[in-house]
Order: C-alpha cells, then structure tokens, then sequence
C-alpha cells in the first residue's frame, strides 16, 4: 500500500491570475478578485489553488516573461495581497501553489539587462551566450512564430538562446550563483504561505541544466526538492513534463525529485478516446505508464492554458484528433495542438463534458480542474496562439460578464461576447439556477471523489469490458473498493462486468438515475447512457 500524503488526496483548480475576477475595476484581473471567489472555488469541492504567474512583468507571454520573482505586479496587487489570499485560503481549507518560473526570465530583468551590456558583468553567466549558435539544437517551442532558439543581440555582440520567445532569455541553470537565486525565490514564497510550486518547463530546465544532457540535469530536481524540503516538509513539487512516457521516472526519480508529476501522456490518449469514441487509448496509454515511486503520484487534466499538444501519439493518431476537434486550420496551432477550450472541442454537448470531467476524476492521479471549463466556457480564435484559452471568467450576464466594472473597451481580453458561448448565455450564475445544468454536475461528482479518493494514492486494476467504448477501473483500499465506468460513445450500452467480489455495490455517482444496481459475482451486466458514467463502491468490513 502505498504511503498517502495530503496532495493524494487534493482536487486543484487553476486560475489564470489575470482572468478570474477584477476587484479594483481597472478591467484587470487580480489577487484580491481572487480572494473575493474563494468561497466559489471551494464550493466546487477544489482544496488547492493554483495561481498562473502574478509576479512583475512586461506580459508578453501572460505573465510567464518574469522581470522579477520576488515581486507581485502592481496590476495584480501587493506581497500584502499575496499573503491574504494565501491566509483566507486556508480558513477555507484550500492550500494554494504558484508558479515555479526558472527556464528562462524576460529579457527586461534586471539580469539579462545587466549580462548584455558589459561581458565581464557577473550576471553574463546567467544566460547561455555563443559567438556562433550550434548547428544542432533544439527547433524553438514556437514554430512559425520563432525561427531559432538563438537570437543576436546587438548590444551584448552575442547570440543568447531563447527555447521559448525571444524575449525569454533561457537561464544557466548550470552556474551555481543562478541556482543560489532560484533558492531565495523559493524561500521567499515558501515563507509567505505557498504550499508548493508548479514547475514551468521542468523537461526544458533538466536539459539545460545538464547543459543539453537530461541524464546530468536530473539532480537539479534532486536539489530543488531538497530544498523545499527543508524550509516547508509538506510543500510540493508539481512538474510539467511531457516526455517519452518511459522518462517520466526520471522525474520521480527514487521518490526523491518531483512529488507529482504533469501527465501529458495520459492526456493525449484521452482525446484519441474522444475522437474515437472508444476506451481503447486510454487503457493503452494506462498499461504503458510508469508506477510512481511511494508518495508521488501523477497529476491528470482536461485542457490547461496552452495548446493541446499531440506531440508522441503518432501521426495518424494525431490527424484524427485534430479532424474531428479543430476541423478548421485556425483552431490547430505549432504544427502540433488544438487551441480550442473543451466546451467547443465537445460541441458543447453537456452530457460530454461531463463525461469528459468523469473520467478526469476516476484516472489514477490527482485532478486539475481549469478555470470556466465547469460552465463550459468557450474560446475566443480571433486571439493569437494560445491565447484563444485565455479569456475572461464568466460570472454572469452583466457587463463584462460580471468579471470586470471598467468600461469594456478598457479590457485587456475581451470578453466572449458572441456565438453559442457567449457570456450572456454560459456563465456561473445562470449554471447556478438550473439543477441538470454542467456546473452542478461537476461540483456533484468532484465532491463524490473528495470522499472517495482512492485514484489519489492507489494501485489500479483495469477491468475487461464489453463494449469496448467503455472505460472501467477499480480501486481497493483496506476497507473498500471503488468501481468507476463510463461509456466514451453517444450511444446507450449494456456494460458485460468481469467476475466482481459477491454482495451489493452502493451506487456514489451516475449520469441519470438508473433502473438497475449492482451486485458482484458472474455475469452482472449494468445499463450506461450514451456518454454515461457510474461510480460504485463496496465496503470490506
């Protein structure tokens, strides 16, 4: 059995810092909006926050270009603000991460400005500088918007590399005075109440700090851990890492790196299953995956705040998803993803959605739930790249859809004001009225596997189905079991179960109300909806 910490047992909800909610009316989103949402979020059944970057910066890259880690920005609001929302957050019984930003800065801090003008400057080891680029490297995280990973920069009479814009200078993370750095901004945010950090970039920064060799990159993570560790015990090191699924290991490594672990692999599979309607991906993709060492645990998702990336499924795999989810060249982007949130990408079929957000909660790992996917919020393909995820939250039918009291021409984002998704039509407030509404349905089913939790931290047995459209997994704890099902297609099964433990099996969660139950032994059979789902569990005292 193995050793269950607090995150086994976590449902977390990510927040774009700048999208949630606007308290000031500067048309901004901001810390203390966020704060003023708490009781929503909690409702939901969500116990960690996870904040995207809130920290000073041009915002050329939402956020992510960081001019200076230890400092909110002013558009966000204060380390005061910080500090209170952390506080409320806990009385509300949510632990809340943020981000973990060290690849690379903006190139407006005050290190990369300090490095290009004086190549004797302390700070010119910092970045990763060459009079001559490599011939081979790696092609750029953007293609069609940036040609290279190195760019010539005028003023330092070098070329600097850049993995993601070029505005985000990569780091050294093999010189130990940038680790030293990367050691104080840790401390700083563990010491104003973050229970952890996501990782940004994690495959990105083992490399470079194996300058260019993953394999002597692996004990950053080693010392990174070591270093929460010692300041906060409890605190967490939540990666993104999309990797070969045999490499997810190294991440783990002996239990002793990364606590939890993004998994991309399971998410690319799970969209194949979608598009197919069949469960078939999913399960390959499950009998493929490592076994996370004690205490670590892999971290599932529907969509996040980039692209869909279908990167490693194969080419045809990849062409099926992208004909039946992004039908139109707009909605494809990087010669690799879909930009589309999951509402769209599911028709706004709510019996989908919902069966999308079920399966989330039955794979073996810990859920992340994104910002409006619980009302089914749309997108906006007029915004450039990933952007088109990027849009407001939708509260309700008001001006600005409720997120913002500014004048809507002073929006940085518009909001999604046209079309079936329009904010007038999908948001919280008119979800609330309506009992059969999506947001209902998922609060109900999250707060079902906030009492049954055994995908946290449990072994997990895939179960031999016929028809194969439906996905079935069973969970054993020491006191019970835990049978989720659910039907990838539209149409309506007649589930064949194997062999299960004799006795009556209590319905947790179903799509409707069913006419029939469960009970064990050979030969039951169970009826499922077409994008149907049901939960069960059988007690072993």
């Amino acid at each position: 059995m193995q050793r269950e910490e607090w995150f086994h047992r976590a449902v977390i909800y990510q927040v774009d810092s700048s999208l949630f909610y606007d308290a000031n009316g500067d048309g901004f989103g901001d810390l203390a909006g966020i704060r003023q949402k708490l009781h929503y979020i909690r409702s939901l059944g969500a116990t960690v926050l996870w904040l995207t970057p809130f920290y000073l910066t041009p915002l050329q890259d939402d956020g992510y270009d960081i001019s200076d880690h230890l400092q909110p920005d002013p558009r966000f609001g204060t380390i005061a603000d910080v500090i209170e929302l952390i506080a409320r957050a806990r009385e509300l019984g949510l632990r809340v991460i943020v981000e973990l930003v060290i690849q690379h800065t903006s190139a407006q801090h005050p290190w990369f400005q300090a490095a290009r003008r004086d190549p004797r400057s302390p700070w010119r080891p910092y970045y990763l500088w060459a009079d001559r680029p490599p011939e081979n490297d790696d092609p750029p995280m953007f293609p069609g918007v940036e040609e290279n990973v190195w760019r010539w920069d005028e003023q330092a009479g070098q070329y600097y590399r850049h993995m993601f814009y070029h505005h985000e200078p990569d780091l050294n993370l093999a010189h130990p005075p940038v680790i030293a750095e990367i050691e104080n901004i840790i401390t700083f945010w563990l010491q104003a109440g973050v229970s952890g950090f996501r990782l940004d970039a994690a495959s990105h920064l083992v490399k470079q700090a194996g300058k260019g060799d993953e394999t002597r990159g692996y004990p950053l993570l080693t010392h990174l851990r070591q270093v929460v560790q010692r300041l906060n015990p409890d605190a967490i090191l939540l990666g993104e890492v999309d990797v070969a699924v045999e490499d997810y290991r190294h991440y783990f490594g002996q239990g002793d790196r990364l606590q939890m672990v993004l998994n991309f692999w399971l998410n690319k599979y799970l969209y194949l299953s979608l598009a197919q309607q069949r469960a078939a991906p999913v399960v390959k993709a499950l009998q493929a995956m490592v076994t996370p060492p004690d205490g670590c645990c892999f971290v599932n998702w529907l969509r996040n705040h980039d692209e869909l990336d279908l990167e490693g499924i194969g080419e045809r795999n990849k062409r099926q998803v992208i004909r039946t989810f992004a039908p139109d060249k707009s909605m494809s982007v990087y010669q690799r993803g879909v930009r589309r949130r999951l509402a769209p990408m599911l028709d706004g079929d709510t019996r989908r959605i919902a069966l999308a957000h079920a399966i989330l909660l039955a794979l073996p790992g810990v859920p992340v739930m994104r910002y409006g996917d619980e009302i089914g919020m749309g997108d906006d393909l007029s915004l450039p790249e990933r952007y088109a995820v990027r849009t407001p939250m939708q509260w309700s039918a008001a001006a600005n859809a409720g997120f913002s009291r500014a004048a809507r021409d002073d929006l940085p984002v518009k909001l999604v004001a046209s079309g079936r998704f329009r904010y007038q039509r999908i948001n919280v407030e008119t979800a609330l009225r309506h009992p059969r509404s999506l947001l209902h349905r998922v609060r109900n089913m999250v707060l079902a596997r906030t009492e049954y939790t055994e995908p946290g931290s449990l072994p997990f047995t895939l179960l031999t189905l016929k028809p194969d459209a439906v996905l079935g997994l069973l969970y054993r704890s020491e006191s019970r079991e835990v049978l989720m099902l659910a039907n990838c297609s539209q149409q309506a099964v007649e589930v064949l179960l194997p062999p299960l433990a004799e006795g009556y099996w209590s319905p947790i969660l179903e799509d409707k109300l069913y006419q029939d139950g469960l009970h064990g032994g050979k030969d039951a059979r169970l009826a499922l909806s077409g994008y149907g789902y049901r939960w069960f569990s059988r007690s072993l005292s």
